[in-house]
């Protein structure tokens, strides 16, 4: 047989086959719609297999490499089955013409019938942009085998919902026809595109490990959490600063450290925490500062207590170091006569240190031994003897604060005038009246009380140190220093 002959059988078997399949009946072999294979399926079956993926593998949004599926319906789509089956199964048949005969034996994707619901596509797409939308990168530094070198910026992607919506408003059905919603995605420039200049600080910084210390004023310990250079150069960022010379200075990633102290609070038990944001910032203003020894603070949790045998207000409130009438505030309705098995609640001691804290100062009283010892970096700078309240008036024991001077305050209850007096802590919470240190007071224009008392409790709820030893403290505790008042 020649060349042509053979020819001539190859095309009578072409004609044979497509007359097949174009008479089956079925969908033609290279026919996809929503993404389906529907080559080969009769128009009851494409039905069903394309209600199935619609309900169960959603729509693919796209872009570029980056894929999402999710249910169409959260974008207001909704699918006529057997209508898109039905265009298939007419796809190079009634419809389409030659071209589409022969790219139904092959390779084509029909146009699915579906319906959108601009308002729900509008919504569906706001709460879309929060995943798929992408920040922009600044310019920062890492270290790179201990030598800080810059890193550069990158592009964010950002939704246009607008955009997006108009391409699915015009031809919802072409652009389905696939399976696939191609994202129309603007992109987000960088704030900052150049951190060369911040390299020579970033070395000075990235010299020492990340040494964050959490104080915790209550018990006067520190936890300390360290992060070696290699570690926490992921967390070190340049930032916009116009009172830079270069426009530009260095911090930390405010959600990487976010995430890290909240892992970290997580350690200190149930009882004690930390206030993430707080410390956030404290870390950031160490950065900027230049300094890698952040110091962040403790707190603790309100404590449940349950009445036992014997207790009242008064003995609980002198267990815990709180004064009884921030328990009884604390638990309003509760008689003064108190039944064993009740259930109370212990404010934090947190409620009596309302400043910041310094951390390298404290004062420590002690009412059993009637004695101060002030404490400077570790180390007791004055050792007093010292005078407490009297047992109708006492001084509460707890952890307290200095939070106020006044050169000669006045206790308008005992006629009193009190000498460099630092208010320490209100013995009820709805009072401004504050039990404090002061010198020996006098009362009248000339009587000087308790001279010969110090060491022996004679107040009535303050702290007293002799005058010259009153005058030293109160130019030496600045508001914010830490008092601690034992049993």
């Amino acid at each position: 047989m020649g060349l042509i002959g053979l020819f001539v059988v190859m095309c009578m078997v072409l004609a044979l086959g497509a007359g097949i399949v174009y008479g089956g009946g079925k969908i033609l072999p290279g026919v996809h719609s929503t993404g389906v294979d529907l080559g080969g399926k009769s128009e009851t079956e494409a039905t069903a297999a394309i209600q199935a993926a619609w309900q169960n593998e959603g729509v693919l949004l796209r872009d570029g490499d980056r894929t999402w599926r999710i249910d169409p319906t959260l974008l207001g789509i909704a699918i006529d089955a057997q209508a898109t089956a039905r265009a298939a199964q007419d796809y190079g048949r009634s419809e389409g013409g030659f071209r589409a005969k022969i790219k139904g034996l092959f390779s084509a994707d029909v146009a699915p019938v579906v319906v959108i619901d601009p308002a729900l596509a509008q919504t569906g797409l706001n709460d879309l942009a929060t995943q798929v939308n992408l920040p922009a990168l600044n310019a920062g530094v890492q270290l790179v085998n201990g030598q800080v070198q810059p890193t550069p910026a990158q592009d964010g992607r950002m939704l246009d919902v607008q955009a997006t919506l108009i391409g699915l408003q015009q031809n919802p059905g072409q652009e389905l026809a696939d399976g696939v919603i191609d994202l129309v995605m603007m992109a987000v420039p960088p704030t900052i595109t150049d951190s060369s200049a911040m390299v020579a600080q970033a070395t000075l910084l990235l010299a020492s490990p990340l040494n964050i210390n959490a104080y915790d004023p209550i018990t006067n310990q520190s936890t300390y959490w360290s992060l070696s250079p290699e570690q926490w150069a992921a967390f070190l960022m340049a930032v916009s600063d116009p009172n830079s010379p270069t426009g530009l200075s260095l911090n930390m990633d405010t959600s990487l450290i976010k995430t890290f102290l909240e892992q970290q609070s997580g350690t200190l038990g149930a009882d004690r925490y930390l206030k993430v944001d707080e410390g956030v910032a404290a870390i950031q203003q160490a950065i900027a500062a230049m300094r890698t020894d952040p110091l962040i603070r403790v707190y603790h949790h309100d404590t449940q207590y349950t009445v036992e045998t014997g207790d009242t207000f008064s003995s609980i409130a002198y267990d815990f170091g709180v004064p009884y009438p921030w328990i009884q505030a604390a638990n309003p309705g509760v008689p003064d006569d108190l039944s064993v098995g009740q259930t109370l609640m212990i404010p934090s001691l947190d409620e009596f240190l309302p400043l910041p804290i310094v951390p390298n100062k404290r004062i420590v009283v002690s009412i059993s031994q009637q004695h101060v010892w002030v404490y400077e970096n570790g180390q007791v700078i004055w050792d007093w003897v010292a005078s407490t309240g009297i047992s109708s008036s006492p001084t509460s024991p707890g952890i307290f604060q200095i939070q106020s001077h006044e050169e000669d305050a006045y206790a308008g209850n005992w006629n009193l005038w009190m000498p460099h007096f630092m208010g320490v802590y209100r013995p009820v919470p709805s009072s401004d009246f504050m039990n404090g240190f002061h010198g020996f007071p006098t009362r009248g224009s000339s009587q000087l009380l308790w001279t010969g008392d110090l060491g022996h409790p004679v107040t009535y709820g303050c702290i007293l140190v002799s005058s010259d030893n009153a005058a030293l403290l109160y130019d030496w505790a600045e508001p914010g220093v830490v008092v601690e008042i034992q049993r």
